[in-house]
């Protein structure tokens, strides 16, 4: 992927362009980025002077495209990346604690944890013992919270869903059912 930045001699340009020429691309893409600038795929057999012209042909969807990009921007909570960054801070000190804590209470070693941005996950388990978590688990009630680890180290015996992971599951967190109706109703994403 090659990235060059080239500003148009027009005086009624659409702006700041930036032409990527992408060889898997197939043909020309126009992206409006959060900053206003606008972005330009181009083929691998494509060429800045036909980029341009279909640049030229879109100028109404692309200043269209940048007042609906400003307006989402505006609208968006001025702290909202703040709060996710401080979320994702404390659960990566919360959740692994919670993780060992509740692993030695069921005798079992987990090999490595991590905490991940994971959009349709609350958490997963590696067939060597990897644990990652949601960092939103750190939003939800505790017992819900604690379920999710539950299970994810129950996988840790049994690394499926079969009726004796189960049991494994209920005799370690019996009310395990309340907490999988809970996360039906509050996805991930």
């Amino acid at each position: 992927m090659t990235q060059l930045s080239l500003p148009l001699s027009d005086p009624a340009s659409v702006g700041d362009l930036v032409f990527v020429r992408h060889p898997k691309a197939r043909r020309y893409v126009i992206r409006v980025i959060e900053n206003g600038t606008v972005r330009v795929t181009l083929p691998r057999w494509g060429s800045k002077r036909e980029a341009e012209r279909f640049v030229a042909s879109e100028r109404k969807w692309i200043e269209k495209e940048r007042q609906r990009v400003q307006v989402a921007h505006e609208r968006a909570p001025v702290n909202g990346h703040e709060v996710d960054r401080r979320l994702l801070e404390r659960a990566r000190l919360e959740l692994p604690a919670r993780l060992n804590e509740l692993a030695a209470k069921h005798g079992l070693t987990v090999s490595r944890v991590s905490v991940r941005n994971q959009q349709w996950r609350w958490g997963s388990c590696s067939p060597a013992g990897h644990i990652c978590l949601n960092w939103r688990l750190v939003t939800m009630p505790d017992t819900i919270r604690d379920y999710v680890i539950v299970h994810e180290l129950m996988h840790l015996k049994r690394l499926d869903h079969s009726p004796r992971f189960w049991k494994l599951v209920a005799a370690a967190c019996p009310d395990y059912q309340a907490a999988r109706r809970w996360l039906r109703t509050y996805r991930p994403a």
